[in-house]
């Protein structure tokens, strides 16, 4: 009688074991997922933001840039141009952040990640 007692509490190991292993083997395998790149907001260029000058209108700011991606409803003359870029595969993240200040329709100032040009303060003819 003692013979099945044993061989039960056998399975039972055995079961336990495999269960284990079946887990890490899984565990093993998340490296596997392909998890795809998440990008957000506007993407700029330090190209595109060296052609902003001083005295630009509104309009010929969004010619050059597109439209801004957040409006502040308090401000309707500070726009904010922002990007994030979330990898996927790995924890690197990207963020750059754009903010213009307009006064009577006209571009004042410029402030964020992005260098300002060397002819911002040169306006249009």
């Amino acid at each position: 009688m003692r013979l099945p007692q044993q061989n039960q509490s056998i399975m039972k190991v055995t079961r336990l074991l495999i269960s284990v292993l079946v887990l890490l083997s899984l565990q093993a395998c998340s490296s596997w997922i392909y998890r795809i790149d998440v990008p957000q907001g506007n993407y700029l260029a330090q190209q595109d933001v060296d052609r902003l000058r001083i005295d630009m209108t509104k309009e010929q700011v969004v010619y050059v840039l597109g439209h801004p991606v957040v409006n502040d409803p308090f401000n309707p003359d500070t726009w904010y141009y922002v990007y994030q870029m979330k990898r996927g595969m790995s924890d690197e993240h990207f963020d750059k952040e754009l903010v213009l200040e307009f006064d009577n329709d006209r571009l004042v100032s410029m402030r964020g990640d992005f260098d300002t040009p060397e002819e911002f303060d040169t306006p249009l003819d």
